[in-house]
């Protein structure tokens, strides 16, 4: 998974711990919460980059998941979720997300979503503006 644009992609990181509703009967976190993870790794960069008066003129919805896993997290494992926008081509935004064990570093899993903006009016897609993607590919805060 890479990046096939020129722009310089920030990434902004979103820690969270493994609660003990994500375990499954193997002991671990099942793979459905990486896809819970990966979707709050996403909002929480889009609600920092886009205070409350601002982000009520977008809706965000998923087109397609491409997630691969690669190690397991468990109970209480803090994780460090990083993620970056790709591509950005009219109405859809490609993203991706690594999860890593904060404490080592390792690699948990790795996500790439495709995004489409839609208007809140008309539920349509809608083209992302200049503005929002300068905003999506630069430091928040």
């Amino acid at each position: 998974m890479s990046t096939p644009h020129n722009h310089p992609a920030f990434r902004f990181t979103h820690e969270i711990v493994v609660p003990a509703s994500a375990i499954d009967e193997l002991h671990h976190a099942n793979n459905v919460e990486y896809v819970r993870w990966v979707q709050d790794t996403a909002t929480a960069h889009w609600l920092a980059a886009f205070p409350v008066g601002e982000r009520e003129h977008y809706i965000w919805v998923v087109r397609e998941h491409y997630i691969r896993y690669h190690r397991p997290a468990l109970l209480h494992d803090q994780l460090r979720c990083t993620t970056w926008i790709g591509e950005i081509r009219g109405a859809q935004c490609q993203r991706f997300v690594r999860i890593e064990r904060a404490v080592d570093g390792v690699l948990l899993c790795e996500a790439e979503t495709q995004w489409v903006l839609l208007d809140p009016q008309t539920q349509r897609p809608k083209r992302i503006e200049a503005e929002v993607e300068r905003r999506l590919w630069e430091p928040v805060g």
